[in-house]
């Protein structure tokens, strides 16, 4: 069974292309509201689930939040494609930055990983809003990441990179 995300109250919580734009535990710029630093955010949830619902070709969304949780899964096994070559922590963070600095698509651009999970925007700013969540959402996880991909000495943990080569949900990471 796939895990989901916790975050089912949406009460009060700025929405962009029908995706919450759900608190985090983060110093990056954006426009996501910060979270305590002892509570969960998505990004936490996106990592710990990730080695389990990677192995899923289907994943039946309960909430909003659900749908945020797999582009983050799909982001995440991007990152690792990307980490997989990397011997040391800083060949990894190089790689990393390289991958933070590509251009984020949003619905109904090309390179949109899941035409159809989230709605198309209603406006241009609907549009940059969540074009910056997204960033932000993906910087966060990013350094993060790079924190369970690689142990203390530098050296890459294999019990991480060894799932660069899983498909998620049956799509093809570039």
């Amino acid at each position: 069974m796939v895990y989901h995300s916790s975050f089912l109250d949406e009460e009060g919580i700025t929405k962009a292309c029908g995706c919450p734009l759900l608190p985090l535990k983060s110093h990056i710029k954006g426009p996501a509201p910060t979270s305590e630093q002892d509570r969960t955010d998505i990004v936490d949830e996106a990592i710990t689930f990730f080695r389990a619902n990677v192995f899923f070709r289907n994943f039946d969304i309960k909430s909003a939040a659900d749908k945020l949780l797999i582009y983050l899964t799909f982001y995440i096994n991007v990152a690792l494609k990307r980490l997989e070559g990397c011997r040391t922590l800083a060949e990894g963070t190089k790689a990393i930055i390289n991958l933070g600095l590509e251009k984020v698509p949003v619905p109904g651009e090309s390179g949109f990983p899941f035409p159809g999970l989230f709605p198309l925007p209603q406006s241009p700013q609907e549009a940059e809003l969540f074009r910056n969540y997204l960033k932000q959402i993906r910087e966060e996880t990013s350094g993060r990441l790079l924190s369970v991909a690689y142990r203390p000495n530098g050296t890459p943990n294999k019990w991480w990179l060894a799932f660069a080569k899983r498909k998620f949900m049956n799509i093809i990471v570039p």
